[in-house]
């Protein structure tokens, strides 16, 4: 039967991630379990699947989408430093020079040892392809990096952005390299030469891309059964691909390129999920227990001294990052150093995308070519489980935001007295002629000073906090320090200013500004309108507040379904610029902004729980 195979295949392909989670396999990622199942009814063992022309068109388009998902994948807001307030942030974290300019140097030793390494395969007479050894051994797997930092909920520390942009240089550069490769190997060197056809186009597609979004007649077909932004985003993966395949370079460098355009287009998170969804849904599995079925682990038995190669391979690939990593020890712990260093160690998608290129071009044997990906797939099965048992995470409960009061007067004193909890370390700084003699509770760090001086300041560890309240009795004093935090980097800094409202430069900063006046203003106006706001806003129990999602352990998950047990309400969900009534089957996404009200304890427990888990 001719659809006999592709019924087998597709069935495989539904059962896998079933069974996975019924087993309870967890360490295991689904693309790794889709290899391992076109192993058990591939050429291996159970010899049930033919390939035919269906299949192989299939597998194609799974190839092809799996590229194009790499390049959409590479988050190029990771080559800054991400300055979104992160409240708990340690000090060490702090001190850690800029992401882009570590990855680069960790990097760049990777290549180093990768080249070494691929010199030794060829000296011990292993593979003699020095170039392909070295795309192999330093690529990383973004497909494995990403849903494991996301799953440890991990992404927006400094180490996560680290690891995450390390991946993505790798990623960027062994394509690049790969490319090169096949251009040499394929059809000589002026191939190399044509390929910048290909980049001029992608970014003729990019401008084009960018002309699109703002067409306001064409957003109005984005949705329903029109659907034209996944038609733009299949149309230019076709154009890049045929590109490509005409100037003579690889097709998978289009469909790449594809994913870049996309991806520096901000598309929205909508669009995202329906393109994950066709790929990873269909078109990618296929691709996957394909390469598991062409494998044949039999043949490979036969000649022993191939098999040799597999955990050398395994053991250059850990060498090739580990080492490199080691910089990193002098701001992180020996812990996370060596987890980051195996979490880099994972490959998968492109070693395959190299191994079959190199078959292809007939620079390597099929038997060495499935030595390639066994080894891949060998990695990935345990790299994410040493990962996740060396990689110290903190204890989320412990964390408190640091809470700076400058000035110690009848405002600043209740303020610091209400919000001292299991979340808040508050401290305040005071010159004793300026300042209230009231006495405060043990809770409360008070910290004397002869002046308000950067010196002073800078000494005593002012500019280490996470909010900065500027609230003295004097204008010029509250501008001075506010100006100060700001240019020491503080996340947040509120300044009290009661002769303006409107000091254009402050608010350029960043630098929240109240006054008594802006604020009976605006309780005034709410006293009019609602008799009883001011009974909401001060009684603890019944007061609104704002908690960001962070944790990606919640992502998607409907509120009906949600573990936390506490006395808590959700009031609004602040999505991009939507505000949503939440019901029972609201899912949460990440980023959301959560209004909830409820227990202060348990607001406080839901912060940390939603909030400070990274």
């Amino acid at each position: 039967m001719e659809f006999l195979s592709l019924v087998i295949v597709v069935v495989a392909a539904f059962l896998t991630p079933i069974i996975v989670n019924r087993l309870n396999i967890n360490f295991l990622p689904v693309v790794v379990a889709e290899i391992l199942m076109g192993i058990i009814i591939g050429n291996s063992f159970l010899n049930l699947v033919t390939k035919d022309s269906m299949l192989n068109i299939l597998s194609t388009l799974g190839f092809i989408f799996l590229m194009f998902l790499s390049g959409l994948e590479i988050d190029f807001n990771a080559f800054k430093k991400d300055a979104r307030p992160r409240q708990g942030e340690s000090k060490e974290e702090k001190k850690v020079p800029g992401h882009l300019n570590l990855a680069m140097l960790v990097f760049g030793l990777i290549m180093i040892v990768s080249i070494i390494l691929a010199f030794a395969f060829k000296w011990f007479g292993l593979i003699d392809d020095v170039l392909l050894m070295v795309i192999i051994i330093s690529t990383i797997s973004l497909g494995v990096v990403v849903p494991t930092l996301k799953e440890m909920n991990i992404m927006r520390t400094t180490i996560g952005q680290f690891i995450l942009l390390v991946a993505v240089l790798a990623d960027l550069v062994t394509m690049i390299l790969l490319t090169i490769y096949g251009a040499v190997n394929g059809h000589g060197g002026s191939t190399i030469w044509l390929t910048g056809i290909l980049v001029v186009f992608t970014i003729v597609f990019y401008v084009i891309g960018v002309l699109f979004k703002r067409m306001s007649f064409l957003q109005k077909l984005m949705g329903g059964t029109t659907q034209i932004g996944i038609r733009a985003v299949f149309a230019l993966i076709i154009l890049l691909v045929a590109l490509a395949e005409g100037v003579g370079a690889e097709y998978i460098l289009g469909a790449f390129l594809a994913g870049v355009v996309v991806s520096l287009l901000n598309p929205d998170e909508e669009m995202v999920e329906k393109l994950d969804s066709f790929g990873y849904g269909f078109f990618i599995p296929i691709f996957f227990i394909m390469v598991g079925v062409d494998l044949n682990i039999p043949s490979l038995v036969k000649e022993p001294s191939l098999l040799i190669i597999i955990p050398i391979l395994i053991l250059a690939f850990i060498v090739s990052k580990l080492i490199p990593v080691f910089i990193i020890k002098r701001w992180f712990d020996l812990k996370t150093t060596i987890a980051s260093g195996f979490l880099l160690t994972s490959t998968l998608s492109l070693v395959i995308a190299a191994a079959k290129i190199a078959e292809q071009l007939k620079t390597i044997s099929p038997e060495t070519s499935g030595l390639l990906i066994l080894s891949a797939v060998i990695t990935c099965v345990f790299v994410p489980v040493i990962f996740k048992k060396l990689f110290p995470v903190p204890n989320e409960m412990n964390r408190r935001i640091e809470v700076s009061l400058i000035g110690k007067n009848q405002l600043t004193i209740p303020i610091a007295q209400n919000l001292t909890s299991q979340l808040y370390d508050i401290s305040l700084y005071y010159r004793k002629d300026l300042s209230d003699s009231r006495k405060l509770s043990d809770e409360i760090t008070m910290i004397e000073i002869a002046d308000y001086e950067q010196e002073i300041l800078e000494r005593l560890g002012l500019f280490d906090r996470d909010i900065v309240v500027c609230a003295t009795n004097d204008d010029e004093i509250n501008r001075k320090v506010a100006l100060m935090a700001k240019e020491h980097g503080v996340e947040r800094v509120i300044c009290r200013l009661e002769s303006t409202n409107e000091d254009m430069e402050m608010k350029s900063l960043g630098i929240e500004i109240f006054s008594n006046y802006l604020s009976n203003k605006i309780l005034l106006k709410g006293l009019i309108e609602t008799p009883n706001m001011l009974n909401l806003l001060s009684n603890v129990e019944t007061s609104l507040y704002e908690i960001q999602m962070l944790n990606h352990q919640y992502e998607n998950l409907q509120l009906r379904n949600f573990p936390f047990g506490g006395d808590i309400i959700f009031v609004r969900i602040v999505r991009n610029n939507d505000s949503i009534v939440p019901h029972g089957d609201t899912q949460l996404r990440y980023k959301d902004r959560l209004i909830v009200t409820g227990s202060k304890e348990y607001v406080d427990e839901l912060k940390q729980e939603l909030e400070f888990y990274y």
